[in-house]
């Protein structure tokens, strides 16, 4: 893409070849755009891509995905931001143009960080999925095939002959929903095999319809997941424009919610005060890791960097923290000394006071559920997605939650609804019907709790702030956009390094 300063002069195509440019209405993003964008055009597709992606993420933490109410509220958005979503509307070439180059511009932005790209990455994939589940049947395979997978519906003929086995390797299928039937490769449907979903034949597996959307996923998550990484690449090459360098940073900083740093709570609560909060306003991923760490004096490597940078959000200071984990090892009957050589150092570079000076900020629920899953002995995690259903059911009796509120978490967990079955968590254990917002963030949980039990004020001390609309671009903080810089030649792990070595073994 070329950006010149006036207005777009748009190519005047023929029908024929405005339906070529954009044959559907999702894609896979395969080449990128080539035409003439004016900086206007440029940062107002960039805005509504990040508008419709914060929609996508919010309605996917308050709502069921795929139900009725999620399924409407969606296309709503979708169709007042004038994004592309349906095959057969009339004159889709705006909308599905204005979807192609904004997805293009935004890999520009969230490909800087691993948090970035995993936030990217998640929303993309949630609206191709709403997408495809409206795709018309006879529309599927035209896009696999300009989506470069090779899938191919299987004829009535074949379908008759394993339409048992199918069916019985299908448990959520019956005769009357089995419609298409695409034979692919045995090693593209690992996820489906891993789950004992799937019917296989000599190395290929005999996949409905209903369950290609997971394989579509899996396929697009890893090409985009190497785009974004090619992109922070060749970033600083974009970023050497005057004009694109400083809307680029704007964007991935201005957008995406709350990073819940210490800045401005530091100091709010006394180390007296963590018992109490752990049961009255902790999320129950922290409040697992908080009474593991008084049980056994000790927590492992995954339970102390998510724990950690949680106290440190919640307001813990840097001299606090000191005195918290020496405390507590020592009753696990560390030497004093031990502590202060091992780990001291690595408590203040994760309060940006060591080494290149990064203050690191508490980990989100996507990153929480998506990354470094528990191994035995761990506790960290999400209790909703790491736990065994039965296991998670009896901590939620600990927790006194009633029965019907116990079946009405596992029944979201069940259906891999893991925010939205923390979000009913906080609603019975704070007595709300509707807590009013979307949870994305443990943080953000404790906030919105302490909210709740001080009626509607803020916490003792100094006030603790609640979660406010994003600054505009021009009035971001600078600070932001170096920290960004700083990381956009990393790899998708460089986010963590040195802070490896405060919860190290």
């Amino acid at each position: 893409m070329e950006f010149p300063r006036g207005k777009r002069t748009k190519a005047k195509l023929g029908g024929d070849q405005r339906s070529a440019c954009y044959p559907h209405s999702l894609q896979f993003y395969l080449q990128p755009p080539t035409e003439n964008v004016s900086l206007i055009e440029f940062e107002n597709l960039a805005i509504d891509r990040v508008k419709l992606l914060k929609a996508v993420e919010n309605l996917g933490v308050s709502y069921v995905k795929g139900t009725e109410q999620y399924q409407s509220k969606l296309e709503a958005e979708i169709r007042k931001l004038k994004f592309s979503y349906r095959e057969n509307l009339e004159d889709e070439y705006e909308p599905r143009r204005k979807d192609h180059i904004s997805h293009f511009i935004l890999r520009l932005a969230y490909c800087q960080s691993e948090d970035l790209r995993r936030w990217f990455i998640q929303q993309e994939m949630d609206l191709l999925r709403f997408r495809f589940s409206i795709l018309p049947k006879d529309k599927v395979q035209d896009f696999l095939r300009d989506s470069h997978l090779h899938f191919e519906a299987i004829s009535n003929e074949e379908k008759n002959l394993r339409e048992q086995e199918i069916i019985a390797s299908s448990p959520h299928l019956n005769e009357s929903l089995l419609e298409s039937v695409y034979k692919i490769p045995f090693a593209d449907a690992l996820d489906l095999f891993r789950g004992r979903r799937v019917y296989l034949e000599d190395g290929f597996a005999y996949v409905p319809l209903k369950d290609i959307v997971a394989i579509i996923l899996n396929e697009f998550r890893t090409k985009l997941s190497k785009a974004l990484a090619l992109t922070a690449r060749s970033l600083p090459a974009v970023q050497s424009d005057e004009r694109l360098q400083p809307l680029l940073n704007h964007l991935s900083h201005s957008y995406t919610g709350q990073d819940y740093s210490a800045q401005g709570s530091a100091g709010k609560i006394s180390l007296e005060q963590i018992d109490s909060l752990s049961t009255k306003s902790f999320p129950p991923c922290m409040r697992q890791l908080h009474k593991a760490l008084r049980d056994n004096h000790h927590l492992r490597h995954g339970g102390r960097m998510q724990y950690g940078l949680f106290l440190k959000g919640i307001g813990l200071t840097l001299e606090q923290a000191l005195q918290f984990w020496k405390q507590e090892f020592i009753r696990g009957k560390m030497d004093s000394d031990k502590f202060d050589k091992g780990y001291s150092y690595n408590i203040r570079h994760s309060f940006g006071k060591e080494g290149k000076r990064t203050d690191y900020t508490p980990f989100s629920c996507l990153k929480i559920i998506l990354n470094n899953p528990p191994s035995q002995g761990d506790y960290h995690g999400c209790p909703f997605r790491h736990s065994d259903p039965e296991l998670l059911k009896q901590k939620l009796q600990s927790y006194k939650i009633s029965p019907g509120g116990i079946s009405q978490i596992l029944d979201l967990v069940k259906g891999t609804h893991y925010q939205v079955a923390c979000q009913k968590y906080f609603e019975i254990t704070h007595n709300v019907d509707d807590c009013g917002f979307s949870l994305s963030h443990p943080n953000q949980f404790f906030m919105e709790s302490q909210r709740i039990l001080n009626g509607g004020k803020e916490m003792k001390k100094e006030s603790v702030q609640p979660e406010t609309p994003q600054p505009k671009p021009s009035v971001q903080k600078t600070k932001d956009a170096s920290s960004a810089l700083a990381s956009l030649s990393s790899s998708l792990e460089m986010d963590m390094e040195g802070l490896e070595d405060y919860f190290s073994e």
